[in-house]
């Protein structure tokens, strides 16, 4: 058995990619504030593959921040590993499995976030990207501004050289080298959030005005906030990834990451001190990436939560996107959706064959390798994948009754519990009082259409409240099997 480490990198196991490059010889010009699956797949995993490509590019790694007290366990399995991790890429029939070597520093900040500015000091640091799921943003869930009542950007305003938010971590490291006569680095936003990098902007230039005005007017002329459209399904590493590495290759990994052999980003080509030469190994670079953006948050990320939710009331928390999606009508839904609802709100996307990409989306979820879990999906897919698309489309006289068939079955699951009783865990920042609301609404939906920070005044909508209330109807009375079997018949899908 190997243990992963700089030092074993000679003798790993027949199978196994080692980089295509020395760790040991790179420095970061990038900081990454969340070290997630997704940031380990995507963003490490093209600049793993350009360093391989383009020797020159050695001063462009990773260094990584863990942000939350509950992610120490990410520094406790990399840091032995020195940032080293395996890739397991998997199509429906096989895989490749590829050691990354770009991450060469990794830290945990939850009590202290000192040594990371310190290194955002650093002028060879150019760019500060972060992957820290919609929650992270400290956002008003209505507006998508920055909420100044939210306990961590409270507590980043009473100490704001010792911020721990990923908005209060950028703003102290612009303040920082302001204060410096250092040039800005670029903030690049890989979330799943429509317009990323202007809500980054927002949240950044608006808690620094609370601080200094001075500071704010500085950061609006010296900084820039690329928008980028970032796609790659990659579930949360079980313990079976880790067995199986272990298992077959006899490579001991503390923290794999797998994901599916697709791989996508579009990047606004705004960067204030350069940037790496990342279209060489697949990025797309481009003026606007709206068009892009608004294609696969409602095509590939609404479709992902309305079979997630769907999937999960009939199923249970291990069920897997592709168990789900291979359910009678469910496919059916998806493309019909997709078609009818979601797509008609896409405007011209450059380069794109639209028709085809949807059929790869059903390709993709129905991929049998990748284990993605509904449970997942439900619990990291922000709730706007479905809001949005729902507001423009009543917004131009449409039917909403698929989109409203999925805002259902996210109700019903807020509840707390599935069809055959068992319990549901809520990850949300309101979930407490999501599931008050769903369970005192039952199959009235208006108590939770009334949350304000989730549906702003579209809750009020009496074309929503009666679509959605007669899909809760169902969901309750027949179940999400039965519901979705009417659905086809009624809606011939």
């Amino acid at each position: 058995m190997i243990e992963l480490s700089r030092a074993t990198l000679p003798t790993l196991p027949e199978g196994v990619r080692p980089p295509g490059y020395d760790p040991a010889a790179l420095t970061p010009g990038i900081v990454h504030l969340g070290l997630g699956g997704f940031h380990r797949a995507h963003l490490a995993r093209y600049t793993d593959l350009l360093i391989a490509r383009r020797p020159d590019h050695a001063g462009w790694a990773i260094a990584g921040a863990v942000l939350l007290p509950g992610d120490k366990k990410m520094l406790d399995a990399l840091g032995p590993q020195d940032g080293l991790y395996t890739l397991v890429e998997r199509s429906a029939a096989e895989e490749t499995v590829s050691v990354i070597g770009s991450i060469v520093q990794v830290m945990w900040t939850a009590e202290d976030s000192a040594a990371l500015l310190a290194l955002i000091d650093q002028p060879t640091v150019k760019i500060v990207s972060l992957t820290v799921t919609e929650h992270g943003y400290c956002l008003n869930r209505a507006t998508k501004r920055l909420d100044l009542e939210h306990k961590q950007i409270v507590a980043d305003l009473a100490a704001p050289e010792h911020p721990h938010s990923a908005p209060g971590i950028i703003v102290e490291a612009y303040r920082r080298r302001m204060a410096a006569g250092q040039p800005a680095f670029t903030a690049l936003s890989c979330d799943n959030i429509q317009h990323n990098g202007n809500v980054l902007r927002e949240c950044v230039l608006t808690l620094a005005r609370q601080r200094d005005p001075a500071l704010a007017d500085w950061i609006d002329s010296n900084a820039v906030f690329p928008n980028t459209m970032v796609d790659r399904i990659t579930p949360v590493t079980r313990q079976p990834d880790i067995d199986h590495l272990r298992d077959r290759y006899g490579l001991a990994d503390r923290w794999p990451v797998v994901c599916e052999d697709f791989l996508q980003w579009v990047v606004e080509d705004r960067f204030v001190q350069g940037r790496p030469a990342w279209e060489e190994v697949g990025a797309q670079f481009v003026d606007d990436v709206t068009p892009y953006e608004f294609m696969k948050l409602r095509l590939l990320n609404g479709s992902h939560l309305a079979v997630a939710g769907l999937g999960r009331l009939a199923g249970h928390e291990d069920t897997t996107i592709d168990e789900a999606l291979a359910a009678p009508h469910m496919a059916d839904y998806m493309m019909a959706l997709m078609d009818r609802e979601t797509g008609p709100t896409l405007m011209p996307v450059p380069g794109i064959d639209v028709a085809a990409y949807k059929r790869k989306l059903v390709e993709r979820f129905s991929n049998p390798g990748i284990r993605d879990t509904v449970e997942r999906v439900n619990t990291d897919a922000p709730l706007n994948v479905l809001v949005d698309p729902i507001r423009d489309v009543l917004a131009s006289g449409g039917e909403i009754e698929l989109l409203a068939l999925a805002l259902a079955a996210w109700i019903r699951r807020m509840r707390g519990e599935d069809e055959q009783g068992n319990a549901i865990v809520i990850r949300h920042p309101l979930a407490d009082l999501i599931r008050e609301k769903a369970i005192e609404g039952g199959s009235d939906p208006r108590p939770v259409l009334g949350i304000t920070a989730l549906f702003g005044d579209l809750g009020e909508n009496a074309i929503l409240a009666e679509t959605t209330g007669r899909w809760l109807a169902s969901l309750y009375e027949h179940g999400a099997a039965k519901t979705l079997a009417d659905a086809a018949e009624k809606l011939k899908f």
